[in-house]
């Protein structure tokens, strides 16, 4: 046990979060990563051209952990922002974090591990493996987001020759140099795909560890849609096999 603690004190957990008009939750956010005191922390914070105080929110910010913010002068997308991102990362292991409330930053110890472990190079966070036993409950909001996560779920592990039950998940951790060897292209939500794509090809076997959710609608201010699942399918299918 203090051989793991002392391998999470010597780690630095680069935590990149895109942002675009998130000024409900971006504070509560920030507290909730901040609260994560067991690791030392490098929160990397892109401003996607926010235009409702979320830029005011976070300039005003105490932060205790070291940070940068970035800015795009213009909205580009959530890919952009962790390419933006990437160019400043000093960290040992790279996570994603989503700017609202739907993923819980309680999990990083756990998403972690395997990597500061070296059981893999590779963690994906499950909305699923948690709620598998529990079959009323539709944490997806919608019946669309159960259908088409499953479907490109299904799909991506048949191209890619993986086991996952949550593809497309926000949680993805990495060590630092397979991220950064991916060499990210895509600007919009397609970055998940393609990074679950390229790193399939380099025979990277992917990690699942099951992880708190809590879903939000397009009222609350869900931004992905029916063309992001296109746009997902036509990743796979382009970065498997051209």
């Amino acid at each position: 046990m203090d051989e793991i603690k002392n391998k999470i004190n010597s780690t630095k957990l680069s935590i990149i979060i895109p942002v675009y008009n998130e000024k409900n939750t971006i504070k509560d956010i920030l507290d909730k990563i901040e609260n994560q005191i067991y690791i030392k922390k490098e929160i990397i914070i892109v401003d996607d051209n926010s235009q409702d105080g979320t830029s005011d929110i976070i300039n005003k910010y105490k932060f205790f952990s070291e940070h940068k913010i970035l800015k795009h002068n213009k909205n580009l997308g959530k890919g952009a922002s962790i390419k933006t991102a990437s160019n400043h990362i000093t960290g040992d292991i790279v996570l994603i974090q989503d700017a609202d409330l739907e993923y819980d930053p309680s999990d990083y110890l756990n998403l972690v591990k395997p990597i500061i472990n070296q059981e893999t190079k590779i963690v994906y966070g499950s909305r699923l493996l948690k709620h598998k036993n529990e079959t009323e409950k539709n944490i997806f909001v919608s019946n669309f987001r159960v259908f088409a996560n499953s479907f490109l779920t299904i799909f991506s592990n048949f191209l890619n020759n993986q086991k996952l039950t949550d593809a497309h998940t926000c949680y993805k951790v990495f060590e630092k140099n397979l991220f950064l060897s991916l060499n990210l292209q895509e600007d919009g939500f397609a970055f998940c795909p393609e990074v679950t794509t390229k790193a399939s090809r380099k025979k990277q076997k992917i990690l699942e560890i099951p992880i708190n959710y809590f879903g939000r609608s397009h009222k609350d201010g869900k931004k992905i849609g029916f063309y992001d699942g296109i746009e997902a399918i036509l990743a796979i299918i382009n970065y498997r096999f051209f």
